[in-house]
């Protein structure tokens, strides 16, 4: 049985979703005790037959088992507990499928949760050498930290998971935040890794002329940070590719 589940939601990412899954099998933890789960919502590119290709690539040289899986209607947090309710795992990570782990993340999770911790959010740094794009995601993170804010992608006990019922379904946007304010409220100290990193596309930021997807990208998400917007259509991310 594997340790951890990485939980990857996918609309439409054709282009990203194979960095995504070898950023998970070139991990220093060993392979074998990971496994990646794949869930379209409601792609209409070629993702899945995409995932299941990459799949039985990393399987014939000893990677992790990757398994893919559909939901019939349209929704982020849908297809995260669709992929929750699949997973074998111990602890389960959820990461944007336009997205790369740092090879050192998965093992920095095995320690922590060997140490008593059941959920910490994780650091989130553009995946691109843009400065610009690399500020604002800098900005973004220390915003978090000095305001002590747990969002964004994160990893968690899957009895944990359990508990708390998983994400709510009705959320199109800060359903992570959603999740860890519930964690907090059970009385479960969320933690935060800093020492690694996902990297996720900044695609966003670059919509609109003179980066105008930079400010909406930040007003979306200070809106979401407060409760309003969250069930609003959300495209873009976890992931309709825009």
């Amino acid at each position: 049985m594997p340790e951890i589940s990485v939980i990857l939601p996918a609309r439409n990412e054709e282009r990203l979703l194979p960095a995504a899954l070898n950023s998970v099998a070139s991990q220093s933890y060993p392979v074998a005790e990971v496994e990646a789960i794949v869930v379209s919502n409601g792609s209409s590119d070629r993702t899945v037959a995409l995932a299941r290709e990459v799949g039985a690539s990393l399987t014939t040289v000893g990677g992790p088992v990757v398994r893919v899986g559909e939901t019939a209607e349209h929704g982020v947090s849908r297809a995260k507990n669709a992929g929750a309710a699949e997973a074998r795992g111990r602890l389960l990570l959820f990461m944007d499928a336009d997205s790369r782990m740092s090879p050192g993340l998965l093992a920095r999770v095995a320690a922590r949760a060997s140490a008593g911790e059941r959920a910490a959010s994780i650091r989130i740094v553009a995946d691109g050498r843009d400065p610009i794009d690399r500020a604002f995601f800098w900005v973004l993170e220390n915003g978090k930290r000095l305001f002590r804010i747990r969002a964004n992608m994160f990893w968690c006990e899957r009895g944990l998971f359990q508990e708390l019922g998983g994400f709510d379904e009705t959320l199109q946007h800060a359903e992570d935040l959603d999740f860890l304010v519930r964690a907090r409220r059970a009385g479960v100290r969320v933690g935060h890794v800093r020492d690694e990193w996902i990297g996720t596309s900044p695609r966003r930021l670059h919509r609109g002329p003179l980066r105008l997807g930079m400010i909406m990208v930040l007003g979306r998400w200070a809106l979401g940070h407060i409760g309003i917007g969250r069930r609003w259509p959300y495209s873009g991310r976890g992931g309709e590719a825009p």
